[in-house]
């Protein structure tokens, strides 16, 4: 896009000229801003980003975009756009590119489980995909992430993040999803919405976002979300009982060989993981390149691509066959319950479960603790270290206060054979305990 399809996407004034040619990317940090890049200078609580983008022009910055009024200094050379709010511009250059594009867009949104069905999605479908990288999955992420999608993208697969009510939407806005898979539904940000039924009403709106010939791809059993899909213009169900269901499953080394039955007929998959869940992320991966018209044959073909995001289930094999999972992303009843029950599956001496807290559950938090720690002792733990003082209604063997300190004591008590699973929301920190873990590995 040239400077003045950039501006016009924008509604923004362009205050100064640059180069001919169009930016290599987008950025919204001067520090990382180089040659042919086009800053954004973000307003935040304290500071307004306008002040650094003298600095990324001395870098090199193709151009910048600063909020009005504006009375910066600026050198010769780059181009300069002023609008009324950088953020909104970024978002509206986003949609402007997105519909350059062309191209089919998915938008991914669930309780748990949709950074996985991104990844496998992404491996699945014809390439070349685009698709979020780490967790720029938030109002300012999933912009970014769009502008990164090279002009040859075939397919755009976002997945979106949700704080409050309206997040999706905003998202959903920017993104003009033609395809929405929600995961599930459950009990995460709870203690910001009040209930698991707001948090489903949250969800749905990405299905609102849909045109009439978009596809919503949903879990069977859709609970709380059932009563928001009256409206969705065509359903496509994945899991037990659904259009794309698991009619026949082996797990062994590693490996999950299934029968996958589909409205565009059957085929068998060799899945690289033995998880439960993941099996059931991977069957809203199938749904929706089902709804995308991939064929069956082609997808199977490529599920040797599928790589998932750190920090969520990596098994690493340590010394003296000690196993750890390293699940320390983030952690909430549903994913926790899906996490023990693996853990429960792995063959060892020992089974531990170093847990922090899950946050943002509420008034409930203290009982969706303890029917966590119920739920570890039902998968065989025998060493339960909480990690933080909400973590005290696990009733762990030991309670520690920080990541430091637990990776301290496991490190004392680890036996060969051992099998650790490491868990807890991203304020946990938890991250700590497995790095200590993972210099364990064989050189």
């Amino acid at each position: 896009m040239a400077a003045a399809e950039i501006a016009a996407a924008m509604g923004a004034e362009i205050i100064a000229e640059g180069s001919e040619g169009a930016p290599l990317r987008a950025t919204i940090d001067s520090a990382a801003t180089g040659p042919g890049d086009l800053f954004f200078g973000l307003r935040g609580e304290r500071v307004d980003g306008a002040e650094f983008a003298p600095a990324a022009i001395e870098a090199g910055a193709w151009g910048v975009v600063v909020g009005k009024p504006t009375s910066s200094p600026f050198a010769r050379g780059s181009w300069v756009f002023a609008v009324p709010d950088p953020l909104a511009a970024l978002q509206a250059l986003a949609r402007g590119w997105r519909r350059a594009l062309a191209t089919p867009t998915v938008g991914i949104t669930g309780s748990v489980g949709k950074t996985s069905v991104k990844d496998i999605a992404r491996a699945l479908l014809p390439a070349p995909v685009h698709a979020n990288r780490e967790n720029l999955n938030t109002e300012i992420g999933l912009p970014l992430t769009i502008l990164e999608a090279p002009e040859d993208t075939r397919t755009l697969v976002l997945e979106m993040a949700m704080r409050g009510p309206g997040q999706i939407a905003e998202l959903a806005a920017i993104a003009e999803p033609e395809y929405a898979a929600i995961t599930n539904v459950g009990p995460v940000h709870v203690e910001l919405l009040g209930s698991v039924e707001a948090i489903a009403a949250a969800k749905a709106e990405v299905l609102a976002a849909l045109p009439d010939d978009g596809v919503a791809i949903v879990p069977a059993a859709a609970g709380a979300l059932e009563p928001h899909l009256g409206d969705a213009p065509n359903l496509l169900r994945f899991g037990a009982g659904g259009d794309v269901s698991v009619v026949e499953s082996r797990v062994g080394d590693g490996v999950t060989e299934t029968l996958i039955e589909t409205p565009a007929g059957a085929q068998r998959f060799h899945f690289p993981f033995a998880e439960a869940h993941n099996l059931e992320n991977a069957l809203a991966a199938v749904a929706i390149g089902v709804a995308l018209g991939a064929p069956l044959a082609e997808m199977a073909d490529r599920v040797a691509n599928i790589g998932f995001s750190r920090f969520r289930g990596e098994r690493l094999e340590l010394r003296d066959g000690i196993v750890l999972v390293n699940d320390c992303y983030n952690a909430n009843p549903v994913s926790m319950r899906a996490a023990l029950d693996h853990l429960a599956s792995i063959e060892g001496e020992r089974r531990i479960a170093v847990l922090g807290e899950m946050a943002e559950l509420g008034p409930g938090a203290a009982r969706y603790h303890r029917e966590i720690g119920g739920k570890a002792r039902e998968a065989g733990v025998e060493l339960l270290i909480g990690v933080g003082e909400p973590a005290r209604e696990y009733g762990p063997d030991e309670l520690v206060a920080t990541p430091e300190e637990a990776a301290e004591l496991l490190a004392a008590q680890l036996e060969p054979g051992d099998t650790i699973l490491v868990k807890g929301s991203r304020s946990a920190g938890l991250e700590v305990v497995a790095k200590a873990l993972e210099e364990l590995v064989d050189g």
